[in-house]
């Protein structure tokens, strides 16, 4: 093969990659075009109204009632025997699931250029799946941040004693960053997400949002109530991710009646 064929080849790719890269970010922030939107958005609205309801009487209850008591319960923090449970809560860290996500994204968008036909349809929807999930945690994970910061709610000791309710908002600094928790955050929406696309998914995917979450409280790094919190941020941002895509017709469809299924 000549030295000109392999230019042209090689020119090729990229400009099918940024064309592809180009169009991906295109249909992102196009504007809504699907006809059931409306219905969707008033099914996603009751959802969420149910959602924090729940949610948040649980939030409630268990701040009143028993986070002071859980966390006398746990281990002192520092305990040698706890270090399986600190390798474990990392597979919830936000920044390590967030980089895994996105190297798979760069990876699908490397090798669908190389693709053609059948392959490549099957390879750009398969992006378009990792892309929901990558934005799902992402949008939560910020929210969770915005969160933190205006709540300022005191880790687990923070201040010398077992005491849920304190807060100061605004504080800015990692002691008082407790509710939502960033971990449960990340596993909630990661498992909806996952199971949003793979429903088959959904019953392994909560139950590692379920470990993640208890890792937290046996680390001490957490309340139950901040647990909650973070399943519910977690949830609700991917929910909304979904229905943005799902508006833009992008790897899901609308029902009749509002609900939002895979395709």
């Amino acid at each position: 093969m000549s030295i000109s064929v392999l230019g042209g080849e090689s020119q090729n790719y990229f400009v099918q990659l940024f064309a592809l890269s180009r169009s991906s970010v295109a249909q992102l922030v196009r504007a809504p075009s699907h006809a059931r939107r409306g219905a969707a958005a008033r099914h996603l609205g009751r959802q969420l109204l149910l959602l924090t309801a729940i949610g948040g009487a649980l939030l409630v209850v268990l701040m009143i009632s028993f986070d002071a008591t859980e966390i006398t319960l746990m281990p002192s923090r520092g305990t040698p025997s706890l270090w399986p449970v600190r390798i474990l809560t990392d597979f919830g860290k936000d920044s390590y699931v967030l980089w895994t996500l996105l190297a798979a994204l760069a990876v699908i968008a490397l090798l669908a250029p190389a693709l053609h036909g059948a392959s490549r349809a099957r390879f750009l929807r398969l992006g378009t799946r990792v892309q929901y999930v990558l934005l799902a945690v992402a949008c939560s994970d910020l929210l969770s941040e915005i969160l933190k910061y205006a709540i300022g709610r005191g880790r687990p000791f923070v201040g010398g004693k077992a005491n849920a309710f304190n807060f100061m908002p605004f504080a800015g600094t990692e002691a008082y960053f407790s509710l939502p928790s960033s971990h449960a955050v990340t596993a909630f929406a990661l498992a909806f997400a996952i199971g949003a696309v793979w429903p088959r998914a959904r019953i392994v995917m909560y139950a590692y949002a379920v470990v993640i979450a208890g890792t937290r409280l046996v680390l001490l790094a957490h309340h139950p109530s901040d647990v909650v919190g973070g399943a519910i941020v977690g949830i609700a941002g991917a929910m909304a991710v979904r229905y943005w895509f799902a508006a833009r017709r992008l790897g899901f469809a609308i029902r009749s009646d509002g609900k939002i299924v895979p395709i």
